[in-house]
């Protein structure tokens, strides 16, 4: 398989550490949550990675309807993306995922259809596939 793109970003200092892609386009600092026991301020894993997702789940939605008679295009469709840290109880950590989908002007069993389409789709859902429990809520407006 040929990488349609590649990307690379290098971490230095773990969670309270700093970030940095190969492009310079991604420099921030890294902090412990607050939840999590650490001082906040500043972004950490979680949240980079409920940001790629979202953003790539919306991205599959509308590649999926470009074929369709009912396109979605980026403004009629909102991605919230919940990912939760938890303790897989046996000394290490697992993801949890929630992905709220809200697409404008299609009824509820076509949104319903695209979002599943997507989910098969996605590069981050089949990333996580089998490894982290992702749950859909799909809505209309």
């Amino acid at each position: 398989m040929n990488a349609l793109y590649t990307t690379k970003v290098t971490a230095v200092g773990g969670r309270a550490g700093t970030i940095r892609s190969d492009d310079g386009l991604l420099d921030m600092s890294l902090a412990l949550p607050a939840g999590l026991g650490g001082k906040g301020g500043a972004t950490n894993p979680e949240q980079l990675f409920a940001a790629g997702y979202a953003a790539c789940f919306e991205n599959a939605v509308i590649h999926v309807t470009r074929a369709q008679t009912d396109k979605v295009g980026d403004d009629q469709i909102e991605v919230t993306a919940e990912v939760s840290l938890l303790s897989n109880g046996q000394g290490g950590f697992a993801l949890d995922v929630t992905l709220d989908i809200v697409i404008e002007g299609l009824d509820q069993a076509k949104a319903e259809e695209i979002v599943q389409t997507a989910h098969a789709v996605c590069p981050y859902s089949n990333a996580v596939k089998g490894n982290v429990d992702v749950k859909l809520n799909v809505s209309t407006r």
